[in-house]
């Protein structure tokens, strides 16, 4: 699909960047750091975790899209349920397989909760992950869950006041712990998504800007609190990272990226998804196993990159695209079978 067709490329080739900036993040520094590579790896990538803010980001303009294009509630809830789910239950199962075959230390659960797993709200209840990178899956749905009650009560337009006072809320955790001492409810903290709030804030402000054409006052204080959120609460050059992605993010969205939309950044854009679930464990086990044979590790994570690749490219073209398909064109067919 291109821009004319309502789709912006450059979008799905940023998600495939970061998709493969965290890949790159956890088959080197975090592989290191809880197996040990047996040769030392020529190169690393330790600020790759970064990758999952633009994601945040990426969700809040994306998500803020989706719902301008929405007339019925039910019309969001089959979108993101055909989107997500299909593919994430066959990455759940296959990466249960295959950590519990490969034994992958500290990463296997039992069967009772891989299928808890498969509700993706497992990690509201603190409930063992499969794979770890489905932790960011449990906040996504928490605010399609925000977004979808604004849009269903009619009050979507004001959500940059619910994001200027869930930032409020941040700072006054932050600064009752700091000044304090006073550590305010923990649950609180992780149902509201105080801890990721300034992210999910630049895309949903970033949308609002594309949509009109120019920004408003609201969208700037929104970008320049979540930033300045970012600073306090984290670190300066956490916030100048962020900027920086917001930055890139706003370019892309505005057309002036047209290198985003080379055929191999929007073909990594497509697989984005599968890509970022399958890669972990499945990938770890990958490298663990070819080291152990005597592989050399620069060339057991190029092995281990390419495979989730391919892994992410099937579940794609074999589940994830035709079951999404399928899925909303039933829900249509729906609609026309009672004009008729």
């Amino acid at each position: 699909m291109s821009r004319a067709e309502g789709r912006l490329l450059e979008v799905d080739a940023l998600r495939g960047l970061a998709a493969l900036a965290v890949m790159l993040f956890h088959y080197s520094t975090r592989f290191e750091s809880l197996f040990g590579h047996s040769s030392e790896l020529s190169w690393s990538f330790p600020h790759g975790f970064y990758g999952v803010n633009l994601f945040f980001m990426i969700s809040g303009f994306v998500i803020l899209m989706t719902l301008a294009r929405t007339r019925r509630p039910m019309d969001f809830v089959v979108s993101r349920f055909s989107r997500l789910f299909p593919a994430y239950w066959v990455a759940v199962l296959l990466a249960f397989a295959v950590t519990s075959l490969a034994g992958l230390p500290g990463k296997t659960v039992g069967l009772g909760d891989a299928l808890l797993n498969l509700t993706m709200v497992h990690t509201w209840f603190d409930r063992p992950l499969v794979d770890n990178v489905y932790w960011t899956l449990g906040v996504e749905m928490i605010f399609y869950v925000q977004a979808f009650t604004l849009f269903v009560t009619g009050q979507i337009r004001r959500f940059p006041l619910l994001i200027l006072a869930l930032l409020a809320l941040r700072l006054g955790y932050f600064l009752a712990e700091r000044l304090w001492g006073v550590a305010l409810p923990f649950l609180a903290f992780r149902f509201l998504l105080l801890g990721f709030i300034p992210y999910f804030g630049l895309g949903v402000a970033l949308f609002r800007c594309h949509q009109r054409g120019r920004g408003a006052v609201e969208d700037a204080i929104v970008i320049a609190a979540s930033l300045l959120t970012v600073a306090l609460v984290e670190s300066v050059s956490a916030a100048l990272v962020s900027a920086a992605l917001f930055a890139v993010f706003a370019l892309a969205v505005g057309g002036r990226l047209a290198v985003l939309r080379r055929a191999p950044l929007v073909w990594l854009g497509t697989i984005s998804y599968p890509l970022y679930l399958l890669h972990e464990n499945i990938g770890w086990c990958a490298i663990r196993t070819l080291e152990a044979l005597g592989v050399g590790s620069d060339l057991a994570v190029l092995a281990a990159l390419l495979l989730a690749l391919g892994l992410a490219s099937m579940l794609h073209y074999a589940v994830e695209a035709p079951a999404m398909m399928a899925i909303r064109r039933a829900w249509r067919a729906r609609f026309v079978e009672v004009a008729t």
